[in-house]
């Protein structure tokens, strides 16, 4: 398994998702090697909710870091889980060749986050 697939698969452990029940773990990589995780929390007013992918990204941002390489999203569902249209927005701020890995037990896919997002919103927006 891949060093990032299997860190986004340990930060599912610590997801708080008491109402979904549905556990989500991401793993960011940086262009200088560091690694970053995430877990979904969720918040019982659901608006409040923040992915996993997001968490490893702020987490990786109050680090001082922002070149990113690729992203792990890790779940036991059957089939696999990619990146929330939020979250891949937030993700296309920093990077629109940033690769995602969609992982669960039995299965794993790589793509670009331009597969995902074709047109994001950008600062050439306005």
């Amino acid at each position: 398994m891949d060093e990032l697939v299997k860190k986004a698969q340990e930060a599912r452990a610590h997801s708080y998702s008491p109402y979904s029940r549905f556990k989500v773990g991401a793993a960011i990589r940086t262009k200088s090697g560091k690694v970053y995780r995430g877990c979904n929390i969720e918040n019982c007013s659901y608006g409040l909710t923040v992915c996993a992918e997001r968490v490893a990204v702020y987490n990786a941002v109050s680090d001082g870091e922002t070149d990113f390489e690729a992203l792990a999203v890790f779940t036991e569902a059957k089939d696999l889980t990619p990146p929330c249209g939020a979250c891949r927005q937030v993700l296309s701020e920093f990077s629109k060749d940033l690769v995602i890995i969609l992982a669960n037990p039995g299965k794993q896919k790589e793509l670009k986050l331009s597969e995902l997002l074709p047109m994001p919103f950008n600062k050439q927006s306005f």
